[in-house]
């Protein structure tokens, strides 16, 4: 069902069933292009599958009509103090104090970033920019990088296709050095896991992706 976050901003909350206190909760990040009927589902079936609070909040509160053009250019002047905001209203929204979070594509930078919130026990990006891409560079926002090579987040993994244009080996390098999880797909490009109807969609790939996320979230 969709809520509105203490923040203001509209988010997608989904409870398990026949779970009356669940101990975990779920943020999902979703891609550039937001809240939509693929998150909506998405939200659903983790939630019965794991028996977790999942909330998913909209990237682009007051502006859902934008296309994905609009959306791209309007990321030079998004503010991580906003998404930081976000992230914590949509864990608190979830009732639970275990929490963690996923993000696919750029709600998987936004993962990353949530790393260093104190509010999630765990973070997991799907082909998250670790690196803002230059088109992307704004005074409000810095590079996931930073986050994660911060000494307080909290434990991290990201899901890499090695095709992926947005997630060049350096960067990779990068987070790596600073002790994030990497699992890499070999030819993989961007978006292969969440979204079946992607050309670039790699089915058994993603299920191995899934599978790792999931019993990272898991780990106590």
């Amino acid at each position: 069902m969709r809520i509105e976050l203490s923040t203001g901003t509209p988010a997608e909350l989904a409870r398990p069933a026949g779970v009356a206190q669940p101990t975990r909760g779920l943020v999902v990040f979703p891609d550039i292009m937001g809240l939509r009927p693929l998150f909506d589902d998405m939200c659903r079936r983790l939630a019965d599958e794991q028996g977790w609070v999942v909330c998913a909040p909209e990237p682009f509160p007051g502006a859902e009509q934008l296309d994905v053009g609009d959306r791209l250019a309007a990321m030079a002047h998004a503010s991580d103090e906003r998404f930081r905001a976000d992230a914590i209203a949509a864990a608190d929204a979830t009732g639970c104090e275990h929490v963690v979070a996923i993000g696919f594509c750029m709600g998987g930078m936004l993962a990353f970033k949530a790393a260093g919130t104190g509010r999630f026990d765990r973070t997991a990006g799907f082909y998250g920019m670790i690196r803002l891409p230059d088109d992307w560079r704004g005074p409000q926002h810095a590079d996931a990088l930073e986050t994660l090579r911060a000494p307080d987040r909290c434990p991290v993994m990201a899901i890499i296709g090695t095709a992926d244009p947005y997630t060049p080996e350096p960067d990779v390098e990068a987070a790596e050095a600073a002790g994030v999880e990497i699992v890499r797909y070999a030819g993989a490009e961007h978006g292969f896991v969440h979204d079946a109807s992607r050309p670039a969609h790699r089915a058994d790939d993603a299920a191995d992706a899934w599978r790792r996320v999931l019993g990272f979230l898991r780990a106590e």
